[in-house]
């Protein structure tokens, strides 16, 4: 029996053939003996039935129709040499495209074996070739004959020991002496020497004449640069029909490399994407609009033609892409801004061209590109030109300017470098919204922790508030790395349930790195070291604006020695000068207290001196902060989320850096000083913090506030493993 899909026809239709009649259907006989389009006329979408036709050489077959749901359905499919049921506008059909179906194989018969293996020796072929050639050309073959020099030749013929000479044109001379030996010579074509002649003659010496001499060496010497430059192209050749053949052929370059979500898209939702609900209104609406255009052009309103989402690396931009093709329902084609950059000129223009068809032929369609800054970066400034990556962008710009918005098509681009992107195209008309995902809040932490840890069992000391708490700045594949961290850690430790202290150690693996136990301290690099942390320590708790301490450690982790922990007890989005000033009378801290513990300081402040110099420049340079130098700001050029310093030149005077680089330095003392008072104020607290960390190597927060005679309650700190401090 033959299932067949139906499609469209693209030969002859089985009516035109006269005879060809339908016996019986659904093994019920059928008086009238139709046609196949008889049966079409009252099959309904998805209904299947067995077709019994009888051709004109009484030759009778069974087919299985099915009529297809969809028209997206009805694609062409053939097994083997069966024939095929298909569609045409205004009607149904039948096309054979070969003749009539034979008995497919026994269905007990098993697949055929695979091929074997070529054999070993097949790699040595090669070698073995060039070896061969290396023999031809370097060993002798045939017998040996004795090589004779002209003068010697002239000599042995006047001592008379030539019998006979055979003298070739191109003048080679093989020959005899009188003792049966065989040689070789050649006679200068070009000297013309008579007297040669005369000398044969004179001692009776048999001449003769030969062909000129040609050999297999000298044959294959002349082909040898013949064959490595056929050789040559022959491997360039097959080189470019493997990279052709990636990419789809000659037709293939230009094809855009986009992945359309129609029947099956991502099963992301937005409710997999935790907090953001601004982001995720702005792209909701989008939907909506594919969904519903009628209440739009109702109000009068046009639908956005382009959306472009920024933020940091890992915020969840391309998440809450993939959320839109599982709640669209439209089709959704996905592509990456890299994909357009090929080697070969005028091939970005060309996929964008296929991309922007594909979206118009599938409309209403969402166009999602990652990572758009790849091709739409600012034209023109730039000390290297790169046309095709200009011409990619220009063609982008008119498809986008091609959108009529009554075809449904949207695009949806992502990128965390928006400050590099040609201004055409981020005006309106092109990308009408931009929705910023910024790093989450510590409530949205809260509900990304808690759409990650589904299906993880959590312990009951676990607090997914505290664990917000503690990871200020984290994105959310930070979240997600964090939760599978702390997993690893509760396997490590033999359990399945995953507790407090999995996510504290987890935590400072993400940001201290590695924790090596074999890095251990000398005695005196230990004392050091908690010294050292417990000034930074004290500096904080100390500190007017400064945040609660949470940990202090001196085990080494990565590139550090020691670490001490500070954990806001509420998220700011403003900082204040005082705030600042505290922040770096802190991080003066590890070193006022080397100075005043030790009597001298070390190199692990070199850190803390980096943190503290970059931030007191910025201070002055940004913020207005120094009386001398006035309300100025001199932007850093700084990358908006990816961070790192750009610029190359500075938009200010000699006289003006001079004037920054005194106000730092003032900071930076002002800053040391305050630390050395407060710590000399409290040099017994700091004895006895630094023999705590001596002996325990990590202490909490709390301990530091018992140590100051505080309430770790009010100052709201965290203990090392993520808990929440209790009042001693």
């Amino acid at each position: 029996m033959i299932k067949c899909r139906l499609s469209r026809p693209r030969r002859r239709s089985l009516l035109a053939r006269a005879g060809d009649l339908i016996t019986a259907v659904n093994g019920t006989p059928t008086p009238d003996q139709g046609s196949l389009a008889d049966v079409f006329a009252w099959l309904n979408p998805g209904q299947t039935v067995t077709v019994a036709v009888t051709s004109p050489d009484a030759v009778e077959q069974t087919v299985q129709v099915t009529l297809a749901s969809t028209p997206a359905e009805r694609t062409e499919r053939r097994t083997g040499g069966n024939p095929m049921i298909t569609t045409r506008a205004g009607g149904w059909s039948a096309v054979h495209r070969t003749g009539w179906a034979k008995s497919g194989p026994p269905p007990g018969r098993t697949a055929p074996p695979a091929p074997p293996a070529p054999p070993r020796w097949r790699k040595w072929l090669l070698v073995t070739g060039l070896l061969m050639t290396l023999a031809l050309f370097l060993l002798p073959f045939g017998p040996t004959v004795q090589q004779v020099g002209y003068s010697q030749l002239k000599s042995d013929i006047t001592a008379g020991q030539v019998s006979s000479v055979a003298i070739g044109p191109d003048g080679s001379i093989s020959g005899k002496l009188t003792n049966g030996t065989s040689f070789t010579s050649s006679y200068p074509v070009g000297l013309q020497d008579p007297q040669f002649t005369q000398l044969l003659d004179q001692h009776n010496v048999q001449v003769t004449t030969q062909a000129a001499h040609t050999s297999i060496l000298s044959v294959l010497l002349n082909l040898l640069p013949l064959a490595i430059i056929v050789g040559l192209f022959w491997w360039t050749g097959r080189a470019a029909r493997r990279q052709l053949s990636a990419l789809g052929g000659i037709a293939g370059i230009g094809r855009s490399r986009g992945k359309l979500f129609d029947n099956e898209r991502p099963d992301t939702t937005f409710a997999d994407v935790a907090g953001y609900e601004g982001a995720k209104r702005e792209v909701t609406e989008v939907v909506d609009f594919l969904k519903h255009p009628d209440r739009y052009q109702q109000a009068g309103a046009v639908g956005p033609k382009g959306v472009l989402m920024v933020g940091p690396p890992g915020t969840g931009k391309t998440l809450l892409a993939r959320a839109v093709a599982g709640e669209a329902g439209v089709p959704f084609i996905s592509v990456t801004g890299s994909s357009f950059v090929e080697m070969f000129v005028g091939v970005g223009a060309a996929r964008v061209r296929d991309l922007f068809a594909d979206a118009r032929r599938w409309a209403p369609s969402i166009v999602f590109i990652d990572e758009i800054d790849a091709i739409g970066q600012r034209r023109g400034g730039q000390l290297i030109a790169n046309d095709e990556r200009d011409q990619t962008l220009n063609q982008m710009l008119a498809e986008l300017d091609g959108f009529d918005p009554a075809t449904g098509v949207v695009l949806i681009a992502a990128t965390n470098r928006p400050e590099v992107l040609d201004p055409a195209l981020l005006r309106p008309g092109r990308f009408d919204r931009q929705v910023v995902i910024p790093l989450p809040t510590q409530r949205e932490r809260r509900d990304i922790l808690a759409v990650h840890i589904g299906g993880k069992v959590m312990g009951p000391d676990v607090d997914l508030d505290l664990v917000a708490r503690a990871t200020p700045g984290f994105s959310g594949a930070d979240l997600a790395n964090l939760i599978n961290e702390a997993a690893i850690f509760a396997v490590r430790a033999g359990r399945q349930v995953i507790e407090a202290v999995d996510f504290a150690e987890a935590r400072d693996r993400i940001l201290l790195g590695h924790r090596d136990s074999s890095n251990a301290l000398l005695p005196d690099e230990k004392h050091a070291v908690a010294v050292h942390e417990s000034g930074h320590a004290l500096a904080a708790a100390l500190s007017e604006h400064g945040d609660p301490v949470a940990k202090v450690t001196i085990l080494p982790a990565g590139q550090a020695l020691g670490v001490t922990e500070q954990l806001p007890a509420e998220e700011r989005h403003l900082q204040s000068e005082g705030y600042l000033k505290d922040s770096l009378a802190i991080r003066m801290g590890g070193r006022a207290a080397e100075r005043l513990v030790l009597g001298e300081i070390s190199t692990g402040a070199s850190n803390d001196l980096a943190g503290a110099t970059a931030l007191a420049t910025r201070m002055v340079r940004e913020f207005g902060m120094s009386t001398t130098l006035g309300p100025v700001g001199f932007g850093s050029g700084n990358p908006m989320y990816l961070g790192g310093e750009e610029i190359s030149h500075r938009p200010y005077a000699e006289a003006t850096q001079r004037v920054i680089d005194q106000e730092v330095a003032k900071l930076l003392r002002e800053a040391e000083q305050r630390a050395i008072t407060a710590l000399t104020d409290h040099r017994d607290e700091l004895d006895r913090l630094t023999e705590l960390l001596v002996e325990r190597e990590t202490v909490d927060g709390t301990d530091v506030d018992q140590i100051l005679g505080r309430d770790a309650v009010s100052r709201g700190a965290v203990g090392a493993g993520m808990h929440l401090a209790a009042g001693r």
